[in-house]
């Protein structure tokens, strides 16, 4: 049975947060003198001369509503990447315990886990890029904290099957970590709603994919209330911005016109798909969940400098388990895919 408080660190068990000013604090208030802020203002001629909120509970509220999940079931960080690192500050002691990837995947779960001293063990994807279930049993150990998965997964761009994901759940007693960055342009459906039957899952999303949002840097992670008790524990008390607060605020007001953007996207990439699986330079397109495509092509290192020298910037995603060869291309508005076909085509002519 999954049990929480054997899979916290001690430390962190009896921690104290920092309180800041504005924990202390809760109500109206005409003056604040509380938090050593510039009383003038700031040459912006807005309120950032204050503190930001340190529980964001306008954002989380919005985001309550949209998500259909109580808002003390939801994390946010400076980017997904902060969520991930706090997972690891919490739950994983260096040096002694492991965590689980599955390669090809996306590369911080391994790089966090470096920065925190946490040895890393791989169960790769199959062929397919499905999950391999047996390489993932043989990997667990007593010392295994955490399971990553990333589904729609970067860089492949296929979603994870459901069903296997669930079996992990059920047999595993850590943490399983489902990184649903691209769900949004999926025709699978989000974990979200597992949360209620599953102790051990953290789901995290993004602002920066579907919404458009990269530059503000909000990451998502929705678990059970005492996991992000946990994790709100750790986290610097102003860790996401007022200015992104409130802009991520406007664009949270915008679900239709977000909406609209992910079929343009998604019909999109079926186009450029299609496409590109007809160009003498690619030799095979894998299906793709995401905004994305992960295509195989001819002579790929020589090919992506082609590309650099056009002006366009794709991902060598070649030196992944099972990518050899492959560049990973954003699906880019149709005249930058134009442009993309373009430059295919004048390499092409210069092998000619």
């Amino acid at each position: 049975m999954f049990d929480i408080n054997q899979l916290i660190r001690d430390n962190i068990r009896s921690l104290v947060s920092y309180s800041s000013a504005r924990d202390e604090f809760h109500g109206e208030a005409r003056v604040f003198l509380d938090a050593n802020e510039n009383s003038l203002g700031s040459p912006l001629m807005k309120w950032y001369n204050r503190y930001p909120d340190p529980h964001q509970s306008a954002l989380k509220e919005r985001l309550s509503a949209i998500k259909g999940i109580d808002s003390s079931h939801i994390f946010l960080g400076n980017g997904s990447d902060e969520a991930i690192d706090i997972l690891y500050r919490a739950f994983c002691t260096p040096g002694e315990h492991n965590v689980i990837v599955c390669p090809p995947t996306y590369g911080m779960y391994e790089v966090s886990a470096a920065i925190n001293d946490i040895t890393v063990r791989k169960a790769p994807l199959h062929a397919a890029f499905g999950i391999d279930l047996d390489a993932l049993e043989s990997a667990v150990d007593e010392q295994t904290r955490m399971i990553w998965l990333c589904s729609p997964n970067n860089p492949t761009g296929n979603s994870l099957q459901v069903t296997e994901i669930e079996t992990i759940l059920n047999n595993f007693h850590g943490l399983v970590v489902v990184d649903e960055a691209y769900i949004n342009f999926s025709r699978h459906r989000s974990l979200l709603p597992a949360l209620t039957e599953y102790p051990n899952l953290v789901v995290l999303q993004t602002l920066s994919k579907a919404w458009g949002l990269a530059s503000l840097r909000i990451g998502m992670a929705f678990a059970s209330a005492a996991i992000i008790d946990v994790m709100n524990r750790i986290k610097p008390p102003y860790n996401i911005n007022g200015a992104s607060q409130e802009l991520a605020l406007q664009a949270l007001e915008e679900v239709g016109q977000v909406n609209d953007m992910i079929r343009i996207i998604v019909s999109e990439r079926e186009r450029l798909a299609d496409v590109l699986s007809a160009h003498p330079a690619v030799i095979h397109v894998y299906p793709s969940d995401a905004n994305f495509l992960l295509a195989k092509v001819q002579q790929h290192r020589a090919l992506y400098q082609h590309l650099l020298d056009h002006g366009i910037v794709v991902r060598d995603r070649s030196t992944q388990h099972g990518c050899a060869g492959c560049l990973r291309i954003t699906v880019g508005t149709p005249a930058e895919n134009a442009l993309l076909m373009q430059a295919l085509d004048a390499w092409m002519e210069s092998q000619a």
